[in-house]
């Protein structure tokens, strides 16, 4: 793997962490709110955006897998963990490290649209928006990247790297 070059540093991502969750807070005034952690990527961002609210929330995990050990998607979705049946009448964030393509974002929200939520919104600390194939509505985004290969704060190459408190880009 190459070398690493700092894309976001700490500080950053914690300010933006912080403006996310108080916004979520006003959205979800005086509403119950499930945040869905997508599994293993987005644990630290979920964690710390849910630290950072007032309000109670409910968190729940997900697990789908479309990378394997290469740096770029393999297009096949998994699901390895899913939630219950019925998610009636639960207002619904789904909580992503990174959205490039959409297609593991729009295969979910169909997937959790069936369960029959209130309402399903979608959070990402990282997008790529000149990567998308799929037409997903992105409710609350972090930062914009340019298309790079990055890991950080959650985000890993072949299960390594998640636990560094920023965003680096790999060179």
């Amino acid at each position: 793997m190459g070398k690493l070059k700092v894309l976001i540093d700490e500080q950053s991502i914690q300010d933006k962490v912080a403006k996310l969750a108080k916004k979520i807070e006003q959205d979800y005034e005086g509403k119950e709110l499930t945040l869905v952690c997508i599994l293993k990527g987005s644990t630290v961002f979920t964690i710390d955006l849910a630290r950072k609210m007032k309000k109670l929330v409910k968190l729940e995990f997900m697990q789908v897998s479309s990378y394997g050990s290469e740096k770029i998607s393999a297009g096949k979705i998994n699901l390895k963990l899913d939630l219950p049946d019925s998610l009636e009448g639960e207002n619904i964030l789904i909580v992503e490290d990174i959205i490039d393509t959409g297609r593991t974002l729009s295969y979910l929200i169909k997937h959790l649209q069936a369960k029959n939520p209130e309402s399903i919104k979608l959070c990402t600390l990282l997008d790529k928006p000149e990567r998308r194939e799929y037409d997903v509505k992105v409710d609350y985004v972090g930062f914009e990247i340019p298309d790079k290969f990055v890991v950080g704060y959650g985000l890993d190459y072949d299960e390594k790297y998640r636990n560094l408190p920023y965003i680096a880009e790999v060179e």
